[in-house]
Parts: C-alpha cells; sequence; structure tokens
C-alpha cells in the first residue's frame, strides 16, 4: 500500500493534480489507516469538483471512523443533496446509512447523562 501512495504522491507533485487523484490517493491512506490524512485529500477533491458523490460518499464515511460524527454528518447531508442532484442514487442511499449512524453516535452522549 506504502508504493500505492507514493506512486500517488508523486503524480500529485508532478502537478497532475485531479478530483479522482485526490480520491485514489485519500483511498489508499484509508487502507493504510492513516484515515486523518486521507481527509485532508477527499477535502481537496471536493474543493476541485462539488459535484463528486463518490468523494462525498468517502469523506463522510471516514470521518464517521474518526470519531467526528457532526462533521460527517454535515458532509453526508450535504452529499446526499449532491447525489441525488445527480442522480447518484446509490451514493445517496449509503450516505443516508451514514448519517444516521452520525446521528446515533452524537445522540449516544445525551442518553448516558
Amino acid at each position: 500500500m506504502a508504493d500505492m501512495i507514493s506512486r500517488f504522491q508523486t503524480l500529485l507533485e508532478s502537478g497532475q493534480d485531479s478530483p479522482m487523484l485526490r480520491l485514489s490517493l485519500g483511498n489508499a491512506l484509508i487502507a493504510a489507516g492513516r484515515h486523518a490524512e486521507a481527509v485532508g485529500h477527499l477535502e481537496r477533491a471536493l474543493d476541485q469538483d462539488p459535484g463528486y458523490s463518490a468523494a462525498w460518499k468517502r469523506l463522510g464515511w471516514t470521518l464517521l471512523e474518526t470519531g467526528a460524527a457532526a462533521r460527517a454528518l454535515e458532509v453526508c447531508e450535504r452529499g446526499i443533496e449532491v447525489a441525488r442532484g445527480r442522480g447518484d442514487l446509490q451514493a445517496a442511499k449509503e450516505m443516508e446509512v451514514f448519517a444516521r449512524r452520525a446521528r446515533k453516535q452524537l445522540d449516544a452522549p445525551k442518553r448516558d447523562s
């Protein structure tokens, strides 16, 4: 996996930046257990292409996995709008699941107190 990460970073450094490259690098970092690093690349993919449903979905999932439930919920809600607008209903459904999980995480402390 380190080899893939290195290849993607080399492409970035050579000026071949693109939303797909950022998503690919983010996915490789996630696979290597480097979720926090992946977040920045996924956010950059969305800066470059705010309509990129796959990047919204992966960013929402990654934030959820890192315990950033409030931010994950925000990302998923926006991503759902984008995905529906593009007719990407599968991505929207997956983000709806992530949004429900984020709401549960956010509600959990309230029930414990």
